[in-house]
């Protein structure tokens, strides 16, 4: 009976220890939302006033300075989006992590712009428009749906199409870019992309996406290829490995710019279709800042002059430029237009 008392006595006090550690509750506070370029400060406590032997602050990963139970940190450093917080609690022997996140806007409205039409050229009313790129005096473009993927060379005037390849059925074609005289196509969510040969639109290689989901629209800079996911994010990948590096996320002052679909880079710019809407994002590609607002709704009202819309995803989706002439193009799904147009600020 007596070793039995003990054993409980023992059972009891380890219970307790237990209880008193786990008993530990703490309280990140910390803005939910914050301004571009503001200071804001993280601070851990714990509910009843315990102990804390040390805290160490994470922000997307990386640890930051901080002061006792406090770290300031400046939101310039992480630029407009959504980062991940962490404070890690050191106490009674123990460590304990505790997680949230800080939402940063930018700290600028973006600019409106309308549009003026330059010219009209014909587009191919069957073509599911995914990409869009103007090369060398030619346009070239990708479709999408299943069974219905193409990769094709069109001359721009007559909106003929000179060469095409269609995409194995099982796959959905997505956007598509030029990089040193190869045609670089992505697919939706067969997390892969392909390297096709310009000149003979044979198939050379392809890839896998590391870190996005999906693949939606595809442009490049001079050092990257730059890529969409359908979300808020933008990717940058090396355009030897075709490796996903790093990414930046779409904000305005107010809310985040998803579903971004077809890019294209114009004067350093990432343009942006915005999925089943007709407007186009402009994006500082540094910071993810929406600089700009294309309302592009009024190019729905001249198409459905010469051809009728039913379907929701007949919408704007293709964005070429051509840098040699400063020249701006645009079209939809299955729209049987193909418009030269400038952008007018408001």
């Amino acid at each position: 009976m007596k070793k039995f008392s003990t054993l409980v006595t023992l059972l009891t006090t380890l219970f307790l220890t237990i209880s008193c550690s786990n008993d530990y509750k703490f309280i990140l506070e910390k803005p939910n939302k914050a301004v571009l370029n503001e200071s804001v400060t993280l601070k851990l406590t714990e509910k009843d006033s315990k102990e804390i032997e040390k805290v160490q602050f994470y922000v997307n990963g990386k640890q930051v300075e901080s002061n006792g139970n406090t770290a300031t940190i400046n939101t310039k450093d992480l630029g407009v989006g959504k980062h991940a917080v962490n404070a890690l609690a050191f106490f009674d022997g123990k460590t304990k992590k505790t997680n949230g996140f800080i939402e940063v806007f930018a700290n600028t409205k973006p600019a409106i712009y309308k549009f003026k039409i330059i010219n009209e050229y014909p587009h191919d009313t069957k073509a599911y428009t995914q990409g869009l790129e103007f090369y060398k005096g030619y346009l070239y473009e990708t479709t999408g749906r299943r069974g219905e993927s193409t990769l094709r060379k069109v001359d721009i005037k007559t909106g003929k199409v000179l060469q095409k390849i269609d995409l194995d059925n099982k796959y959905f074609g997505e956007g598509m870019t030029i990089v040193d005289d190869k045609i670089i196509w992505l697919t939706w969510e067969s997390n892969k992309g392909f390297v096709y040969d310009l000149e003979t639109f044979e198939l050379e290689k392809e890839f896998a996406y590391n870190k996005s989901k999906e693949g939606w629209g595809l442009t490049h800079s001079d050092k990257e290829l730059i890529k969409s996911d359908g979300s808020d994010k933008i990717w940058f990948l090396d355009p030897n490995t075709l490796k996903e590096k790093r990414f930046i996320q779409a904000y305005t002052n107010d809310r985040s710019v998803n579903y971004l679909n077809e890019l294209e880079l114009v004067n350093g710019k990432i343009y942006a279709n915005k999925y089943q809407k007709n407007t186009i994002a402009i994006i500082n590609a540094e910071t993810g800042i929406v600089e700009g607002l294309g309302d592009l709704r009024g190019l729905e009202k001249v198409m459905s002059k010469t051809q009728k819309l039913v379907e929701n995803d007949e919408v704007l989706n293709g964005i070429a430029y051509d840098a040699e002439n400063n020249r701006l193009f645009v079209t939809g799904k299955y729209w049987g237009k193909l418009f030269e147009i400038e952008l007018v600020k408001q």
